[in-house]
């Protein structure tokens, strides 16, 4: 489970903004491990517009354990891709694919400590694909771990022999997902800075991005 920061004497973690609403929220049946509040397995992540792109504090305990009192790399993956991708479906208003990501380790991340993840897009290119970029960050505002991610935007209508969706549900959230662009710019702006119009100029992405092979138990320290 995932609890919200309640102190931040430094100020660092987001836990001022107004949370953001994922389009995903219309779905009855919506499990997601990494976002669904549903999901009493799952993380909760609730998320944060920035100036920038998209934030969530959160808070592991001992079931998120990699060795004793560090949490599960895999766990840090799985946040970061979580904010990424978020950001990605709330800017351009489609479900958005995870075709390739990188992570780099700088320090264990401890059990029962708040943390801040925060994600931003770094361009796209002619092929649709669209580059992220994350940290997180402890409350003291150093960073713990990075992450490289490309997306590969599809359509609704496109994306539903990926996923199960019923009609009623692929209804609700085309609707939400047309009103999310300009529902992110709100909150961004609120947050201090223009939404889509501070996307850099799109550049070349690359197709896919190595990912290093990683040892049995992951662990949240580099190697």
């Amino acid at each position: 489970m995932t609890a919200p920061a309640k102190d931040d004497p430094s100020g660092t973690l987001a836990d001022a903004q107004e949370l953001v609403a994922t389009p995903w929220a219309v779905l009855d049946d919506y499990q997601c491990f990494g976002c669904s509040p549903h999901n009493a397995k799952g993380l909760q992540l609730r998320f944060k517009a920035l100036p920038d792109g998209l934030a969530t504090v959160f808070q592991l305990g001992s079931a998120h354990e990699s060795y004793p009192g560090v949490v599960h790399g895999g766990l840090a993956g799985v946040i970061c891709d979580e904010t990424m991708g978020n950001l990605i479906v709330l800017r351009t208003g489609k479900p958005a694919f995870t075709t390739a990501m990188r992570l780099r380790y700088l320090a264990p991340i401890p059990v029962g400590a708040p943390h801040e993840c925060r994600a931003r897009i770094v361009n796209t290119g002619d092929t649709g694909l669209i580059n992220a970029e994350a940290d997180i960050l402890d409350a003291t505002g150093g960073v713990v771990a990075t992450a490289r991610a490309t997306y590969r935007p599809v359509a609704l209508e496109a994306a539903r022999d990926r996923i199960t969706l019923s009609d009623g549900d692929a209804g609700r959230l085309a609707d939400v997902l047309t009103a999310s662009a300009p529902a992110l710019a709100s909150a961004t702006a609120a947050a201090g800075a223009p939404g889509p119009a501070s996307v850099p100029a799109p550049d070349p992405v690359p197709v896919s991005v190595p990912v290093p092979v990683s040892a049995p138990k992951t662990t949240s320290e580099e190697s």
